[in-house]
């Protein structure tokens, strides 16, 4: 069911946009992605260019395909260039707002036909559907950090998502050579709704001075098995997109499991968010 989809778009060229785009690159596709200013592309893709040049230095593929991959991405700065896709996935802000907006000028840009799909880590995929005038092809597809290397997608259905856009979203993760999960249109879907209130725990763990840092991250990876510790996996996410992800989990079941840790939220109002601004709860240079 992928068949017809040559022209991919990605909304955001961050972290996670830049990933997605580069996935959809190597499977084959024609890539634009699209970011508010020339800036934002142009990093997005030094970054993706830096890892296809790191997969040729140790011997993952020839400076040929690496130069095809980079040959099917465009960049552009004016969202109005999503006419041209044939299946478009946002990866912008988690902030709902913003999400918002974005969908409205995907709707008006878009052809009919097309897959509006959100990397949203824990909006509700129906909230945003109802931005649209068709709710029937909007589908959360949440991809894993970093993307190129996580293998895991979480495909998301709304509840007026059809069928077929869930069958071609599912297929198209496959093409990517990722494995994709399917979870229901609640809060925090499954990964987030287990992952954040974990991390939350652990910067609990660190407020109430049960441990420093670095040992409650080593508790986690010694003790529990874990590849990286709770603390250092949020530096890596970013903590303004941990406490956005918990106040969506706190707001949308009113549960006090789901409080935010105040000192998570002193350290985004500092702008200690983590490995992007060089400081969260660890330094980084």
């Amino acid at each position: 069911m992928t068949d017809n989809i040559k022209t991919f778009g990605v909304i955001g060229a961050g972290q996670m946009g830049n990933g997605i785009a580069q996935v959809a690159a190597t499977s084959g596709l024609n890539v634009i992605m699209n970011d508010i200013s020339e800036a934002f592309v142009e990093k997005g893709l030094a970054n993706i260019t830096k890892l296809l040049t790191r997969g040729v230095d140790k011997g993952r593929m020839s400076a040929e395909e690496k130069d095809a991959v980079l040959g099917r991405i465009r960049t552009s700065v004016n969202i109005g260039d999503m006419a041209e896709a044939d299946f478009v996935v946002e990866a912008a802000t988690e902030n709902e707002t913003l999400k918002f907006k974005i969908f409205k000028d995907l709707d008006e840009a878009c052809a009919a036909p097309v897959i509006l799909a959100s990397n949203t880590s824990s909006i509700p995929i129906g909230r945003i559907a109802a931005q649209t005038s068709r709710p029937d092809k909007v589908i959360g597809m949440h991809f894993m950090n970093p993307v190129p290397v996580m293998r895991l997608v979480e495909v998301i259905r709304g509840l007026a998502t059809e069928e077929e856009t869930f069958k071609t979203t599912w297929d198209l993760a496959g093409k990517f050579g990722k494995t994709p999960a399917e979870a229901n249109d609640y809060p925090g879907f499954i990964a987030n709704r287990i992952l954040l209130p974990m991390i939350n725990e652990a910067v609990y763990c660190l407020y109430h001075g049960v441990g420093k840092a670095e040992d409650i991250d080593t508790v986690m990876k010694l003790g529990m098995n874990h590849p990286m510790g709770p603390l250092a996996l949020a530096d890596l996410i970013g903590l303004d997109t941990c406490l956005a992800i918990m106040e969506t989990l706190y707001n949308g079941f009113k549960d006090s499991k789901y409080r935010p840790c105040p000192l998570l939220r002193k350290y985004v109002e500092a702008g200690w968010l983590g490995r992007k601004t060089g400081r969260g709860f660890y330094e980084y240079q």
